[in-house]
């Protein structure tokens, strides 16, 4: 399966920028609807508006293609679904006890996991080149997380003690963030086996229709509200719900139709810098050394990464 099954209608670099661009957006959207509401029911939001918007679409277009799917096919996107539920549950969780640099850096590992499972579950080997690309974009995105709580000042790394970043409670948060990276590399792993055969409409309906079913019963079960919100907040969560989801992460469940499960993990390594340049221009935060070295460093690995994948592009 090292091969696409067919040519893209436009190149999948193209939309790995799009992409990066959409879901880069999804940080600066969610510090806005964090004002509001908690990580939780941000997600929960996000995903649960997705899904309800799709549903027009699919009863037009792919209401045959719904109805006609197999049982295998319907139990993998489920499980697709659960993944992805859970990798923003735990991804979201560990903000709360582990630091924003860790959390970044750990969650990142998905290209890693990907890397390690894909041959197993999918018989995708990992050029060479694909690798180096992504061993640069890893290590930028390490550089970009560290930049939360490290500085470069007087020609050295500074940064917090140890303790800080692998202390008792940080260390179940740590753990959250690794898990989050793993299952992340899941959902892709499935959603590569299954694009080929689903149409991109029917696939993320039931997926992110699954995702939020699943954070539905968990921010229930948690005791939190869904109204308790004023105006401004549903404002945000629609905005969520359309840029990053629907625009952002269905184009990489698009571009898994087409090239390998490794090369769309190593462009979503591009929203820490995408973040980055957004929050410079709307924001007015200026990005500090090591935020630039780190999204140079992406920035190369995403041209080696795809370079060396050029006969699937």
């Amino acid at each position: 399966m090292n091969k696409a099954v067919d040519r893209p209608p436009v190149s999948p670099l193209l939309a790995f920028a799009w992409g990066i661009l959409a879901v880069s957006s999804g940080s600066i959207l969610a510090r806005q609807a964090l004002h509001y509401a908690s990580p939780l029911v941000v997600s929960a939001y996000r995903l649960g508006i997705a899904s309800l918007t799709l549903i027009p679409l699919v009863l037009i277009r792919s209401r045959q293609e719904l109805l006609a799917l197999r049982p295998r096919q319907l139990a993998l996107a489920v499980f697709s679904g659960v993944f992805l539920a859970f990798h923003f549950a735990t991804w979201i969780s560990s903000l709360v006890y582990t630091t924003v640099a860790s959390s970044v850096v750990l969650v990142s590992t998905a290209p890693l996991w990907v890397a390690l499972l894909a041959p197993l579950f999918l018989r995708e080997g990992i050029q060479k080149g694909t690798a180096v690309g992504m061993l640069f974009a890893l290590a930028g995105t390490i550089l970009v997380g560290l930049s939360e709580s490290c500085h470069w000042t007087a020609g050295r790394l500074e940064c917090p003690p140890w303790y800080e970043f692998f202390g008792a409670q940080a260390l179940w948060g740590d753990f959250l963030a690794l898990l989050g990276g793993l299952l992340a590399a899941f959902y892709l792993l499935v959603g590569r086996f299954l694009r080929p055969r689903l149409s991109l409409l029917t696939y993320i309906f039931v997926v992110y229709g699954i995702a939020a079913a699943v954070l539905l019963v968990w921010v229930t079960v948690s005791g939190l509200s869904f109204a308790a919100y004023p105006r401004p907040a549903f404002g945000w969560f629609l905005a969520l719900a359309i840029v990053p989801q629907l625009l952002g992460h269905s184009t990489f469940n698009w571009a898994l139709r087409y090239v390998p499960t490794a090369l769309v993990s190593i462009a979503l390594l591009g929203e820490p810098l995408g973040s980055t340049l957004l929050a410079y221009f709307f924001l007015n935060e200026t990005p500090s050394s090591l935020q630039m070295i780190g999204g140079g460093l992406i920035l190369v690995g995403l041209v080696l990464a795809s370079l060396y994948q050029k006969d699937d592009l």
